[in-house]
């Protein structure tokens, strides 16, 4: 099954960005064995978003972790000019390489350099960024991300007007593109996201800021209905 397939079902990926670093192979190891199948990756430059993450090196360091469970690494550029970092995800192991409409005058050719590299290209937009400034794009790319909340930092609330405006996606998209949600997904909020269309979940330290991050992780799959 390909990425691209195991996103037409409806999944809630975990996101490193909350995990423990010193113990991140068994905590991935932790939330797959709990059903997870896609593992999301934020990479953030410092320039795009204030915050520096991790790189092609983590990727490479979880690629065959991941791929000899069945799953997919779903990584998330939050970078300036991500067409020039896409060779390096690629080799490193990603499935999925999403970056931002805001990030780059050239997005067609972001995207189209995605494909080109074997990968699924996924498109994100931010918050104040309109659906409608999707469409002209939508055969560029393979699934949308709607940040849920201002990306950058985890922990933050779900913007309440997302919902709706997944809803606006939806009906832009059709019913098989792959939509993703990121930001703020809890037991809370992963059922009206799921409802609204978004196919899937990205949550963080709702999984993995808890004690038991497996146990989280089972209770949002629930919330929304995921595999």
């Amino acid at each position: 099954m390909t990425g691209l397939d195991i996103m037409r079902d409806v999944h809630v990926a975990p996101s490193i960005l909350s995990a423990d670093f010193a113990r991140l192979g068994d905590q991935v190891e932790l939330v797959m064995d709990a059903g997870a199948r896609v593992i999301h990756v934020d990479v953030m430059d410092g320039h795009f978003v204030p915050p520096i993450t991790i790189g092609p090196l983590i990727v490479e360091a979880l690629r065959d972790l991941v791929h000899d469970r069945g799953g997919v690494l779903d990584v998330h550029l939050m970078i300036d000019r991500p067409e020039q970092r896409v060779e390096e995800f690629a080799a490193a192991g990603a499935d999925t390489l999403i970056v931002h409409w805001e990030a780059t005058p050239h997005v067609h050719y972001a995207l189209k350099a995605v494909r080109e590299a074997g990968l699924h290209a996924g498109l994100a937009i931010n918050p104040a960024t309109p659906p409608e400034a999707i469409v002209s794009l939508v055969d560029a790319f393979d699934q949308l991300l709607c940040m849920t909340v201002n990306p950058g930092w985890g922990g933050q609330p779900y913007i309440e007007t997302s919902t709706a405006k997944v809803v606006r996606l939806r009906e832009l998209l059709g019913p098989d593109k792959p939509i993703e949600v990121d930001g703020g997904i809890d037991p809370a909020t992963a059922g009206p996201a799921a409802a609204a269309g978004a196919t899937l979940l990205v949550a963080g330290s709702s999984i993995f800021g808890t004690a038991d991050p497996a146990t989280a992780y089972r209770e949002i799959a629930a919330a929304c209905g995921a595999v």
